[in-house]
């Protein structure tokens, strides 16, 4: 079952009855996240569906807590891991080493030669530098140089910092050959939160322009690893799932029709963004004079307490409220003493106008990317605590 798109900013379905089941059973604490793993599940099926052949890795770092990767591991999910507590954790969640790809393109010379004796074999590059560590401390690895992408369309892009060009990616996979590394593919990444389908394209002309320059120097790349980018369901719209997969088969027929190469993809926020609620409880309601129009909600969850994705306002979650009625433009603020802990001020949210201390607000679609940003105590605030539900959990 594939979620409907959401197109507003308040509740416009209800939590899923695990997560209903989850709640009403037990009084828990604010804030805290709730997760369905019933909803992983299905979105992982999804996917399988939507990319037949396709290997999905699942961008471990988008939710790195054990009984989400041990579901996506009993169903043959593959994993991308950016450390060595990563590696960890999902070998642990009964993984083998063969299904592991470190992805991370930064990494110190004990996380790799960590890694590579824990059994990994796959790392990602995209310098003379890494390739160097590589070669040194993990001898005969397979590996796979990122090259750039814009960024474009991406809510949270993750251009400039990762990757290369596309003829520094040739260079440097011959140059991996030349010291005993298996130069085995190419990598990129759209941008997290995606939300154009075409934005595939472009990255994969230029994967295939780095396929054809090897392949004339008799160097035959095996792997086409598709990134991540597929989106989870916020307040703004996004294609479905489906789009996604028409158009990115579109362009590796347009791009590697002749090529024998296989692909990977490596969502994080598609596979368990849409399972998670992030529960919180309002703490004050105030006015910053006496004839101000918008109110200022404090919540006792913030920026550094699992919403660091609300930078710049990029990620715009849809939210719901333990309280109905009328509504009007509402700030929201985090509880720690730092003015950046604003989540929402240049956009105000339509909240109930009858909000009070006391009331909760639900952050929906709130698996990614929340508690594993929080900080670890900032304000004396630890991380929210994290309950499953579905899947047999029991827990």
């Amino acid at each position: 079952m594939r979620p409907a798109a959401a197109g507003s900013a308040l509740l416009d379905r209800p939590l899923t009855p695990a997560l209903l089941g989850l709640l009403e059973k037990h009084r828990l604490e604010t804030p805290f996240l709730a997760v369905d793993l019933d909803i992983v599940a299905e979105h992982y099926l999804a996917l399988r569906s939507t990319f037949p052949g396709v290997d999905v890795y699942f961008a471990a770092k988008a939710l790195p807590e054990p009984p989400v990767l041990r579901t996506l591991a009993d169903l043959g999910c593959r994993f991308d891991v950016a450390s060595p507590a990563e590696i960890d954790l999902c070998l642990d969640s009964g993984t083998p080493a063969s299904a592991i790809s470190y992805g991370n393109t930064i990494k110190s010379p004990k996380a790799i030669a960590y890694a590579y004796a824990r059994g990994v074999r796959q790392f990602a590059f995209d310098s003379d530098g890494e390739l160097d560590k590589l070669a040194r401390y993990a001898p005969g690895a397979e590996v796979v140089c990122r090259i750039l992408t814009t960024g474009a369309g991406a809510a949270w892009p993750l251009s400039r910092k990762f990757g290369c060009v596309a003829d520094m990616a040739v260079d440097l996979l011959r140059q991996a050959q030349t010291v005993g590394l298996a130069p085995t593919g190419i990598s990129f990444h759209v941008g997290s939160q995606q939300r154009d389908p075409a934005q595939w394209d472009g990255a994969l002309a230029s994967a295939a322009e780095v396929y054809r320059c090897l392949l004339d120097k008799g160097i035959e790349l095996a792997l086409v690893n598709l990134g991540g980018g597929l989106p989870a369901h916020y307040a703004d719209e996004v294609p479905e799932i489906d789009r996604y997969g028409d158009a990115i088969f579109a362009s590796i027929q347009r791009h590697f029709a002749a090529a024998a190469v296989d692909f990977a993809i490596e969502p994080g926020r598609f596979l368990v963004g849409d399972a998670g609620v992030l529960r919180s409880t309002v703490l004050l309601v105030s006015r910053k004079s006496r004839h101000d129009d918008i109110r200022w909600v404090y919540l006792d969850v913030g920026r550094f307490e699992g919403l660091a994705e609300t930078e710049r306002e990029a990620i715009r979650y849809r939210i719901a409220t333990s309280r109905p009625g009328e509504t009007g433009p509402t700030i929201l603020a985090g509880p720690t003493c730092d003015s950046i802990d604003i989540l929402y001020e240049n956009r105000p949210y339509p909240l109930p106008l009858g909000l009070a201390i006391g009331d909760t607000i639900d952050f929906l679609s709130a698996g990614a990317y929340t508690v594993c940003y929080a900080s670890a105590g900032f304000n004396g605030f630890s991380p929210p605590p994290v309950h499953f539900a579905g899947g047999g959990s029991g827990r």
